[in-house]
């Protein structure tokens, strides 16, 4: 029988999915992507048709440059939205990610609500999915050993371990689980031991540019930047909040809902890391992408729009892809770029809070071109 604690995990999952595709849930501050605008190519001299977005990404390559960011499992209602997605994933030949599996690790009855990906999408580059706070000993448990990681793993049969950072939330979130101290560390010897690439992956609130270079040190294969701009989880906490008549909670939720790097900014701090970059928080289209690899960036994650269209189908799901892929491709034809890594050499205007951002930490644009 499931412990209190695994019936709680899957019941704040549950709350989380069903919250998190309510239209008001973005990040206050808004996001950045529209302070940067980009150099119109009058004669690009190549077809639309000539356009290639694929990539090479930790070794594997990839139909397009786009991650269905991990967003679900560890309930049984995230299995459908789980398959409709890895059903997608298969289809335009795209990485994706699994939710947290910590409900899976203490519930194993649940590990179908993640093996499914797996099940339906064979062939694509899957990412699983670990929180820093589960690297550490917590009030709520003792750290989660090289076993469960590799249960982890073996569950879903990845192809990289992402562990993400979400202390933003954990500090808002009535449950949370409050203890940092040591996560370098952890997240050194975690990569050190497994044989899979990890992936450091932020979960709202931005990526400095000290920080990525701590973790290039520490051994990681890839960062996701997981800026502010888009889905913000305290957003999400503080509806939970509200629901249990926790004031002081909504009001912690309230003034935190802006905190955070801008995702733009991200994607360039990290460049000097060396390693390849998934931007996400606040990627909405094509033109977002475009910006978004023209920064530096190596992938682009997107999450609550296709959770979204996931729950209408796989043929709304399959809509929404194809639909900002070919957005994507037209931005690129209009700048003269025949594959991603072009991108990187066509010339943009960085305006407003972003560029403020940008030219108070010290920040440069133009990173060399990261090893993928």
């Amino acid at each position: 029988m499931p412990s209190d604690e695994a019936g709680a995990v899957e019941a704040r999952k549950a709350e989380h999915l069903e919250l998190a595709a309510r239209p008001d849930v973005d990040a206050s501050s808004g996001s950045a992507w529209h302070d940067i605008r980009f150099e119109h190519e009058a004669l690009p001299e190549l077809d639309l048709d000539d356009v290639d977005l694929s990539v090479t990404f930790l070794g594997r390559r990839l139909q397009a440059p786009l991650v269905i960011a991990g967003m679900t499992g560890g309930h049984h209602a995230a299995k459908r939205i789980n398959a409709t997605l890895a059903a997608a994933a298969a289809r335009s030949g795209l990485a994706i990610g699994v939710g947290s599996q910590r409900a899976a690790l203490i519930n194993p009855d649940l590990s179908s609500t993640y093996s499914i990906v797996r099940d339906l999408a064979p062939s694509a580059f899957l990412i699983g999915n670990v929180g820093i706070a589960q690297l550490l000993p917590q009030a709520s448990g003792p750290a989660l050993t090289l076993e469960q990681l590799q249960s982890a793993i073996e569950m879903v049969r990845a192809d990289a371990l992402a562990i993400h950072l979400n202390f933003l939330e954990e500090s808002v979130q009535p449950e949370g689980d409050r203890r940092g101290a040591g996560g370098l560390e952890a997240i050194k010897r975690v990569a050190s031991a497994l044989t899979i690439p990890v992936v450091v992956k932020e979960t709202g609130a931005g990526m400095s540019r000290s920080t990525a270079l701590r973790l290039a040190g520490a051994g990681v294969a890839a960062l996701d930047v997981g800026g502010s701009g888009g889905t913000s989880f305290v957003a999400i906490e503080g509806l939970r909040a509200m629901s249990r008549h926790d004031e002081h909670g909504r009001q912690l939720a309230d003034d935190l809902r802006g905190w955070g790097i801008p995702t733009p900014v991200s994607v360039v701090a990290a460049g000097p890391a060396g390693l390849p970059i998934i931007a996400t928080g606040g990627i909405r289209s094509g033109l977002d992408a475009a910006k978004a690899l023209a920064l530096g960036a190596t992938l682009v994650g997107v999450a609550r729009p296709l959770l979204v269209a996931a729950q209408d189908g796989e043929q709304a799901a399959n809509a929404w892809i194809d639909s900002f892929l070919h957005e994507l491709r037209t931005v690129m034809f209009l700048l003269g770029a025949r594959s991603p890594d072009d991108l990187r050499r066509t010339r943009s205007v960085v305006t407003g809070t972003t560029r403020a951002w940008l030219e108070q930490l010290g920040l440069e644009r133009g990173a060399s071109k990261r090893e993928a």
